[in-house]
């Protein structure tokens, strides 16, 4: 029996000895705590832990009177309901606050402990897992399904008290539904039904098989549904319905191999954990526990009663913190249990009220007990797969219920080969051009479209042969989930089942995948940036742009410099020629500044001279200016050409990097949309090395949006064109799909 003493505040717990991982567990949710100092700061949780027989409430309460005298603020217990209710009698009567997480039994599913009401109305228990409502989901699935007759088994460790209130409900909407408790010997069943029965009732009984609710482990009712297809009494146009709040996918996966026809299984998920604050954060590095780096495999090996366990240590811990922050800590308590003089604790009903008011966000979501002192937040997954004579058949998710919302998405079977002939479709779409426009319309008729996306559509009806009736949505928008959890736009139009399907350059993204189907993408556009084309400005000196002045100066004044030293050394040359033929010069050579300077200016421009350089000094300086002009020319030429280039290319933005760090252009994007979404997520998080994100964040959401974003991709476009305006970059996002949700409840 361990005991492990960590410091202050003080927290006991109380386990079945056949639950290995709870020990385990709530070590780990310990450990994880010493690490996070933004829900405990430096204090630390002394715990200790007992272990108990499974289903011995007597033991229960002899373990908890001994925690209570070691000095006890509050008690976690993962037990049974036998255990349960034995020490939620003791901690109402000793006023110590007990979080208390429900075990299942055997792999059966869950039914609802039935714990004694308080005498004084003041339940110290708290119960950290929700409410079992399988039988919610189900009501909810049968309605969907327009089951007027149906059959549920049940396993023996099963509670059939759990299925109560929905045969009472079943009841109420004559609903005809029958029970069977299946025994461990599931072969036994069978065998019993073939010698009890006659052909007539076997009949009719394989008739009922076609509609089944199974209440069972996922042992059990993969061995039943085999003993159901071993004896022929299942068919293809059987359809099976496991429900289970623990299911794990290897199960799911043998479950489909072994059914004939069609197979829907429920099954409690959690929502993905998303750290979107500091809490993970210590001394500018991360660290690691199961909250923030949540291991895929190890957290697929616990169950859910772990999961719960591991939470409700985080929010005795939230509750232990604001306690010393409100400096309203009462000493621990320190209770005799056996004596009867004893009296409850005074501190109790303070640190139960501190429990009741916090909400935590952990490994299986929201946390908190504000709905009559238990933990409300539930989600639940209905997977299913199409009617089949094969066993390799794929499993999709159809929809989610939720304990807010209740049912999202469709559970009706479209067979495709029958079922859409003739049934017209109410189609919802959003303006983009080319994938969704309006054609030419006559006055009086319903608008007519067309576009990428409506000539898939019309492919589609073709094949398929349906009809539709097709709308613009009201708001403008794709789909975008709001603070209250529901959806605007085609998403909204969806769920709220206003239409069948929609039609449009939507993005896919994991949220909306969450909520709606989507088809296969086939056509595919990354993320760019949209700008207005810069005016062009003509200036008459551009093309003394390739040089710099200095170089230009240097060539002027060259020209002068080479010119006196031609003249001076044709003056060299007549004088020479003078005295050579008795004092008169050739009447060809002209020896003058000026035509020297003509001579040199005619060789730069490349048009030659009518000169004659007698001498070997002309012959080099000349030789030597034009080996010089052939260099500039060219050089000249070649940085012509590449200016020109260059401005016609300049772009100070090529990246989000340079758009962040300029201040001259303004942008944003589309609201609402996947790009405003995703800068949202990245310039919104902590944990973002790169600040580029959150700089652009800054501009696209200034004054919610309105202010630099636009409604549709059409409103950016004329917007950037727009002139008298500063220049405005729109980011668009081109990822181009088309989503087709097929929903005809």
């Amino acid at each position: 029996m361990p005991r492990i003493t960590l410091g202050y505040p003080s927290s006991r717990a109380i386990f079945e000895e056949n639950a290995v991982r709870d020990d385990e567990i709530f070590q780990l949710a310990i450990s994880d705590l010493s690490l996070n100092d933004d829900i405990l700061q430096s204090e630390k949780i002394t715990h200790s832990v007992k272990l108990i027989e499974p289903n011995n409430p007597f033991q229960a309460v002899q373990e908890a009177c001994e925690l209570m005298n070691q000095g006890i603020l509050a008690l976690v217990t993962s037990t049974g309901c036998a255990a349960a209710s034995a020490l939620q009698s003791l901690t109402d009567a000793m006023h110590i606050p007990h979080l208390f997480i429900q075990r299942n039994g055997e792999g059966a599913p869950r039914t609802a402990c039935q714990l004694n009401p308080s005498p004084d109305g003041e339940s110290y228990t708290l119960a950290a897992r929700p409410p079992v409502r399988i039988s919610d989901v189900l009501l909810t699935l049968v309605s969907e399904l327009h089951w007027q007759k149906f059959i549920i088994f049940y396993e023996s460790d099963y509670d059939i008290r759990g299925l109560q209130a929905f045969m009472d409900q079943a009841s109420r909407l004559g609903l005809d539904v029958s029970l069977q408790r299946v025994d461990r010997n599931v072969s036994r069943v069978f065998t019993d039904l073939f010698n009890t029965m006659r052909t007539e009732e076997l009949n009719r009984y394989r008739d009922t098989l076609r509609r089944a609710v199974l209440l069972m482990s996922p042992r059990g009712a993969q061995v039943f549904i085999h003993q159901a297809v071993e004896t022929n009494l299942a068919s293809k146009d059987s359809h099976w319905v496991f429900a289970n709040e623990e299911v794990s996918d290897a199960d799911i996966m043998e479950l489909v191999h072994s059914s004939l026809g069609r197979m829907t299984i429920i099954r409690q998920i959690f929502p993905l954990w998303r750290d979107t604050n500091v809490r993970c954060m210590r001394n500018n590095h991360r660290i690691s526990s199961l909250l923030c780096d949540p291991q895929e495999g190890y957290l697929q090996s616990l169950e859910v009663s772990n999961l719960y366990l591991y939470d409700s240590v985080l929010m005795l811990a939230n509750a232990f913190y604001r306690k010393l922050e409100d400096r309203k800590w009462h000493s621990m308590a320190s209770l005799n249990c056996m004596r009867k003089s004893t009296k409850p604790w005074n501190g109790g009903w303070s640190m139960l009220d501190t429990i009741q008011k916090g909400r935590i966000s952990g490994l299986t979501g929201l946390m908190d007990f504000r709905a009559e002192g238990s933990n409300s937040h539930v989600q639940f997954e209905i997977l299913g797969t199409s009617y089949s004579e094969t066993f390799g058949k794929d499993v999709k998710r159809l929809a989610s219920w939720d304990s807010t919302r209740g049912l999202n998405g469709s559970l009706k079977e479209n067979r495709i080969e029958s079922g859409m002939q003739g049934v017209t479709l109410k189609i919802v779409t959003l303006l983009e051009e080319p994938f969704v426009m309006v054609a030419e319309n006559i006055l009086g008729q319903p608008k007519r479209y067309k576009g990428f996306s409506i000539d898939v559509l019309d492919a589609l009806a073709k094949i398929l042969g349906f009809k539709y009736d097709i709308y613009q949505v009201g708001d403008g928008k794709y789909g975008s989930v709001l603070p209250n959890g529901s959806w605007n736009g085609m998403i909204g139009e969806l769920i709220g089942k206003r239409a069948d399907l929609a039609v449009s350059a939507i993005t896919i993204t994991p949220e909306r995948e969450s909520v709606v189907d989507f088809s296969k993408r086939y056509l595919d556009y990354s993320v760019g940036v949209l700008m207005r084309k810069s005016e062009e400005k003509i200036n008459i000196f551009s093309l003394l742009a390739p040089f710099d002045l200095a170089v230009w100066a240097c060539i002027a004044a060259a020209i002068p410099v080479v010119g006196i030293m031609i003249f001076l050394l044709r003056r060299i040359q007549a004088m020479r020629c003078q005295n050579n033929t008795g004092g008169h010069p050739p009447p060809s050579v002209s020896t003058s500044l000026q035509s020297a300077i003509w001579i040199v200016y005619g060789a730069f421009v490349q048009q030659g001279s009518d000169s004659i350089l007698g001498s070997v000094a002309l012959r080099i300086v000349m030789g030597s200016w034009w080996l010089f002009t052939l260099i500039v020319c060219s050089s000249y030429t070649a940085n012509l050409a590449a200016y020109l280039t260059v401005s016609r290319m300049d772009n100070a933005v090529r990246s989000f990097q340079d758009l962040s760090k300029q201040v001259d252009l303004v942008y944003g994007t589309v609201r609402d949309s996947a790009v405003y979404e995703y800068f949202r997520a990245k310039g919104t998080n902590p944990l973002e090395q790169d600040n580029t994100f959150a700089e652009l964040w800054k501009i696209i959401n200034k004054n919610n949006g309105f202010e630099h974003s636009v409604s549709n991709p059409s409103e950016g476009i004329k917007k950037v064109h727009h002139r008298g305006e500063s220049q405005r970059n729109v980011c668009k996002n081109n990822k181009k799909e088309v989503k087709i949700q097929k929903d005809f409840g």
